[in-house]
């Protein structure tokens, strides 16, 4: 998800409208919502400090708003809960582990999901078992959905 549905989509959340948003982060009234429209249709890429201003009034941290880099701990975080509420994936426990599922009640895309989380589940347990090497494995991966 790119920043500017990020911004769409937690200020859909919070129940703000672009002008509101668009007000309370210093634009002036006149062309507030434009802006904002601006950066949530993608046209315009808001800059690190307007980032950092937006998340603040939307009350969430600025990797919220960011496309996460996942090489650090935090933003694998948040590329979690942004696949959270896309695609629908919980965290849970199941006998006394951390797992991540998928939810049963998100419909189409729980299907969708669940088709390709067990073809990587078969391919994984396939090279955990022996019955593909590594590197069959690894070319799954790094062809999917090709193969």
């Amino acid at each position: 998800m790119a920043i500017g549905e990020r911004i769409r989509f937690m200020r859909n959340l919070r129940g703000m409208t672009q002008k509101w948003l668009g007000m309370a982060v210093g634009f002036p009234e006149k062309t507030a919502d434009i802006r904002m429209a601006q950066y949530e249709s993608g046209t315009r890429t808001p800059k690190a400090d307007l980032t950092n201003k937006l998340a603040e009034v939307l009350e969430v941290a600025p990797e919220t708003l960011s496309v996460p880099n996942i090489e650090n701990y935090n933003g694998v975080m948040h590329t979690l809960f942004t696949l959270e509420d896309l695609y629908g994936l919980r965290i849970d426990k199941l006998s006394d582990e951390v797992c991540i599922r998928l939810d049963k009640d998100n419909g189409t895309e729980f299907l969708t999901m669940l088709e390709m989380f067990t073809a990587w589940q078969e391919k994984a347990e396939g090279y955990r078992n022996g019955k593909i090497s590594k590197e069959e494995y690894d070319n799954w991966r790094y062809t999917y959905p090709k193969m």
